[in-house]
């Protein structure tokens, strides 16, 4: 097994150390309602299209990824179809016509076995890539994330997804609180709000590196493709 000095990403605010056994990469909720047109995120009124930019960057970085044999995991969010596991403030906020558990154009809005709810087919996860049902925003809320990781020896997390301010910092954070250091590949995160994905990158890497580091694929690419495993 190699140290964790002997590989590096160059990241902000100062490069990343690594070890290729202990990485994983963890894409967060990049599903069907969120990303489609016509979908729940496009239905609520959002520019899907600000979040599809985040595919091609993802599909480079997950092909590497793949190609070196790091662990890779998906998440989702969604719920049960009886909504048991759905805070009643959460089915509320917002006070739309459309809400979680209505009828969407892609089945029961995120809901757990509705085509909406499901992982989109550009990033479609392979037989033995962990798929973690999360009924929060965070993943690690009411998951076996954290157990999995540990059992693995999974100590670095490169973190990618939608929303950047919302799902994917919420994740950030539980990790860092749990002792992961992360990354974020700038380009492989998206928000429908431009402005709280710069502010949520800038946040991570405030105070040298507070959550953990930000770059962008090609640099994880290019570490990933030189690394020593």
């Amino acid at each position: 097994m190699t140290t964790a000095a002997s590989n590096t990403i160059a990241a902000e605010p100062y490069p990343l150390a690594f070890s290729p056994a202990s990485t994983a990469l963890l894409i967060i909720d990049m599903q069907r309602d969120f990303i489609e047109p016509g979908g729940f995120g496009a239905m609520l009124g959002n520019d899907v299209t600000l979040l599809r930019a985040a595919i091609a960057p993802l599909q480079a970085l997950l092909a590497a990824a793949r190609k070196k044999g790091l662990f890779i995991l998906h998440t989702r969010e969604g719920h049960r179809a009886d909504l048991s596991d759905a805070p009643a403030a959460k089915l509320a906020r917002g006070h739309g016509p459309t809400r979680i558990g209505d009828a969407g154009p892609m089945g029961r809005i995120l809901i757990r076995g509705e085509a909406g709810h499901d992982i989109i087919p550009e990033l479609y996860p392979l037989p033995g890539e962990p798929v973690i049902d999360k009924p929060g925003k965070g993943s690690f809320c009411q998951t076996d994330l954290e157990l999995i990781l540990k059992n693995r020896g999974i100590r670095t997390l490169i973190v990618c997804g939608v929303t950047t301010e919302v799902c994917v910092h919420t994740t950030v954070r539980e990790a860092n609180d749990r002792g992961f250091e992360c990354l974020v590949p700038a380009d492989c995160a998206a928000s429908y709000f431009p402005e709280f994905h710069a502010m949520a990158l800038r946040m991570i890497v405030a105070q040298g590196g507070i959550f953990g580091w930000v770059a962008d694929s090609a640099r994880v690419i290019a570490a990933l493709e030189k690394m020593s495993i």
